[in-house]
Order: C-alpha cells, then structure tokens, then sequence
C-alpha cells in the first residue's frame, strides 16, 4: 500500500485554488472590510453609521485611497493565510486518519487543526496588516518592515498580542468548513451558483457565532487594550458601551464576509475543478 503523505499535488491545487479565491474576493470587498475594521475600533470617522454612509463620508473625507488603504498587504496576508490553511486542512484530510469517523466530525477536527497551524504561522502577519490599514503615520510601510519594527521596537512578544482572541476564533473557520463541507455532501448541484449559496450560509452562521471575539481581536492586533485578555476585554466593553458593543460594525461585517466567503468558495471550487478536470483529460490522452 502506497505511504500516504500530506505531501501531494491535489493537496497543492486546494492550497493555491483556496489562497486565489480568497485574493479576488478581499480584491471585490475590501471597502466593506476596512469600514468593519473602522467600526470596530470605534473609530469617530465611521461610530454610527451605516455601512454605506460610512463608505460615502470616507470617500469624501479620504478619497478612493481611504477606503482602500492597506489593501497590499492584505492580499498578501489573506493569500499566505488561505493557502497554509486549505493546504493543512486539505492535506490532513488525504490522510484518511479514520475511515470509521463521521465525516462531519472529521471535518470540525480537522479545520480546528488547520486553523490553530494557520494562526499561530501568519498572526505576525496580521498584526503588522491591521496598523498599515488605518494608520497614516507609521514608521513602516510594508509587512516585512512592519515586522522588523514592531519587533524591535515593541518586542517579539507584540506580533502575537491577539493570539489569544485568534487561537479562539479558529472556531469561526472551523464552524465554517464544517457547515459548507456538510451542504456540499447533501447537494448535487456543483454550479457557481450553488458554491456562492454554501458559502454564503456556511458563513453567515459562523460570524454570527463567533463575533464577539473578533472584535476582541481587532483591538487587541491594533494595539488597543493589549493587556487586557479576551475574557476582560470584553467585560470592560459591555460594562462601558452596553452589550450592544460586542456586535459593534457587524452589520458591515455581515455583508462584507458572508459575501467575499460566497466569492472566495466559488473561485475556490471552479479553479480546482478546471485544474482536475484538466489533470484527469491530460492523463487520459497520456494513456
């Protein structure tokens, strides 16, 4: 019997498929993504609005540059992060640990597993990616030079404030793969239509779940409220602010994620069907 390995060319074409489809979608929904960031650092430009006034007065005030700021290392940061993750997901689930377990199960396993390797690789990443989106005046303009700044200047330790919040929020992929993976296994349909309807569903349940923590996270990977842990951060919230400022921006976080995860699971489906079905036509001609 052939050593299973993790190691393999379909585990890489989920990866880059998966680290492409979420590039186009963060490329399609970045506004709405840096007005929900806005919001929930309680920035005074953006606290109670809407998401479309909030993206009609920073146009105004800020220009086509405001709504977009940040967006580079983003993409960049979203594709390294997807890929590590599809590709850990994708990779350990070739394995076949255990036939005997039901797949829903496995895949709630297996995506918190992926998640944790994902968090605790790029988290640097995205801490030095939420001070570039909305601070003009930083001593770095890049994610490499962020690093090495934050790194000297605040320690090793500061690249990892919101770990904490991340390692938790792990959930929220895994509460998404686990939901789209189901529906994928009770639908026939493999249209576009049908990938964007999955993702959109399998997402809006888990932000609605786990929202609370990303907020957390927000504040805590832009330096607001470091030293507080999860549990306080969000105690001192609710005692200032009312519950009301655990879901603060979730309006525009609904639209925005539910949306790009829609966008990034149809690309994500449609490339890594083109490139087996291209694999399977070649080998076919080949033989």
């Amino acid at each position: 019997m052939a050593k299973k390995s993790i190691f393999n060319y379909e585990t890489l074409v989920h990866a880059t498929a998966g680290a492409a489809g979420s590039i186009v979608a963060m490329s399609v929904m970045y506004p709405l993504d840096n007005i929900k960031f806005r919001m929930q650092l309680e920035d005074s430009a953006v606290t109670g609005k809407t998401p479309v006034e909030a993206l009609i007065y920073i146009l105004k005030k800020e220009g086509i540059e405001g709504l977009y700021r940040g967006i580079k290392p983003a993409l960049t940061t979203l594709g390294v992060s997807n890929f590590i993750y599809f590709y850990a997901f994708h990779g350990l689930k070739s394995l076949k640990l255990n036939n005997c377990v039901n797949p829903t199960q496995t895949d709630l396993v297996l995506s918190i597993v992926a998640g944790v390797i994902n968090v605790i690789t790029t988290n640097p990443l995205w801490v030095v990616n939420s001070r570039l989106k909305i601070n003009k005046e930083l001593y770095f303009s890049g994610l490499l030079d962020g690093l090495f700044h934050i790194g000297s200047t605040e320690g090793i330790k500061a690249l990892w404030s919101s770990l904490g919040p991340s390692l938790l929020l792990v959930s929220n992929p895994a509460i998404n793969f686990t939901v789209y993976e189901a529906l994928k296994r009770r639908t026939l349909s493999k249209t576009a239509l049908s990938f964007f309807i999955m993702g959109a569903v399998s997402k809006a349940i888990s932000t609605i779940v786990t929202y609370p923590l990303q907020v957390a996270q927000t504040r805590q990977r832009y330096n607001r409220d470091a030293k507080m842990n999860t549990a306080a951060l969000l105690l001192d919230m609710v005692k200032k602010n009312g519950p009301s400022a655990l879901y603060q921006g979730l309006e525009a976080k609904l639209l925005q994620t539910i949306l790009s995860s829609a966008l990034m699971f149809m690309t994500y489906e449609k490339i890594a069907q083109f490139v087996f079905t291209l694999l399977m036509t070649n080998k076919k001609v080949a033989s």
